[in-house]
């Protein structure tokens, strides 16, 4: 049962974990008003990660229009990798610290005046030599805010959601992330082909980030709710702890990955709510998405099997993206009582750390071939590389990591167990108290 509204809080209905607990045992209750923090941060997230990779799917149009090569265009993406790295343990203290609402709403305001500073690098008057450097600091305040909105969801549903809905809220704000990516694949090659302004392109997607950082600024009011959700909120504590493939088929393949990882992060974050199989469910995904990765690294060496490759590829983002937000959910559990920020945020540097490793080595391991008139792609230094080598090397790292990680990862649920120990000391209370009056009576 909830609150009436975003203000009325003498209405609000009480959760409790034993309808026969003593008036001495807690009462939690939840507030309609994190439906409204949750699609903040949804909307926050979303942004952030439309500005990130705003270039990736028309990078040779971007070189073009900045004057700069293929290699410059990859650190307007990189930078968020290198920057998040050491951002990410002041973010963890902001967190668990300072608490979720100024964390929000600063990284609104950096994700906002990235967007804004990107746009206007690209106006007319500016210089060619200077476009891309004012471009490049737009980005680098974008990517200041990226630790700020992807460590929140885990604290957000600690703090604001009970325990029936943890997962669930984390499954929605972690999914907002490439949902985004699912907009740019799809939005920056329709609006660059239709047009061919690259001002009219960051103008567009600076929009939202103006208005999130609007609503998370007035709507956002307090860092936690008036009264603990669960036991587990109640004694919350933050202990230190391609080759020749056309790019709309290219934009295609990622929309399917995304796409399809948000249905499959959906249901498998409502069926781990329901079973709390997090263990079981990660590992099982996990294998999966080695098989898939396996498979698209053979199916991308076929001609003209567009068919065969779009579906591995939402095979790959189905069993890819769902074990994410469960992921986050069970660093939570197998580290508490340490803070949500902290355990998310060791999880999200260590993949930072090998995005940045991956994106330098990879196209390292890419030859270059014969030139084909079929080829589509573009001409230059940068043409016809075969991605044999690295999609089989990534297939291989994905298949390591989890057969170490189904073997090696055993662990408790130590948030449940110690929500299940305080019902069961708060349920025991009245029992104690009731054979202590009747031993002083006689």
């Amino acid at each position: 049962m909830e609150d009436g509204g975003l203000g009325t809080e003498s209405s609000e209905a009480r959760l409790e974990y034993n309808s026969t607990q003593s008036r001495t045992a807690p009462e939690f209750r939840v507030y309609k008003r994190r439906w409204f923090i949750l699609l903040v941060l949804c909307v926050l997230n979303c942004s952030n990660s439309m500005l990130w990779l705003t270039f990736a799917p028309v990078a040779d149009q971007t070189a073009e229009h900045l004057h700069v090569t293929l290699d410059q265009v990859n650190w307007l993406s990189v930078v968020y990798m290198v920057v998040a790295i050491p951002l990410s343990f002041i973010t963890t203290w902001m967190l668990d610290t300072l608490g979720l609402r100024p964390t929000m709403i600063l990284g609104s305001w950096l994700n906002m005046a990235g967007s804004v500073v990107r746009v206007l690098g690209v106006l007319s008057y500016v210089p060619e030599s200077t476009m891309f450097p004012v471009v490049m600091a737009g980005q680098t305040l974008c990517s200041l805010a990226q630790p700020l909105v992807i460590f929140s969801p885990t604290k957000l549903a600690a703090l604001w959601f009970p325990e029936h809905q943890r997962t669930t809220a984390n499954m929605i704000a972690s999914m907002s992330n490439p949902l985004g990516l699912l907009f740019v694949n799809i939005f920056s090659p329709m609006i660059l082909s239709r047009t061919n302004n690259l001002f009219m392109l960051l103008l567009i997607y600076a929009i939202p980030a103006i208005v999130i950082c609007f609503l998370a600024t007035v709507g956002i009011q307090k860092s936690v709710p008036p009264t603990p959700p669960s036991a587990s909120a109640d004694t919350s504590s933050s202990e230190p702890f391609l080759q020749g493939i056309k790019l709309d088929f290219a934009g295609l393949c990622g929309a399917l990955f995304i796409v399809s990882g948000v249905i499959g992060a959906a249901f498998l974050g409502l069926f781990v709510d329901k079973t709390k199989l997090f263990t079981e469910s990660i590992k099982i995904t996990m294998c999966l998405t080695s098989l898939s990765c396996t498979a698209f690294a053979v199916v991308s060496q076929l001609e003209e099997q567009k068919v065969i490759i779009g579906a591995v590829c939402a095979l790959f983002g189905l069993f890819g993206f769902a074990s994410y937000p469960v992921a986050m959910e069970l660093s939570v559990e197998c580290s508490y009582p340490v803070g949500e920020a902290t355990s998310a945020g060791l999880v999200f540097i260590s993949g930072q750390i090998q995005s940045i490793v991956y994106t330098m080595l990879l196209p390292a391991l890419t030859t270059k071939l014969t030139h084909s008139p079929r080829s589509v792609c573009a001409a230059g230094d940068d043409a016809n590389l075969s991605w044999m080598v690295p999609v089989l090397v990534m297939a291989g790292l994905c298949c390591l990591a989890s057969c170490s990680f189904v073997v090696i990862f055993h662990t408790q649920y130590r948030r449940l167990n110690a929500e299940a120990d305080a019902v069961k000391t708060h349920s025991a209370q009245p029992e104690i108290e009731g054979m202590t009056n009747s031993s002083t009576d006689a």
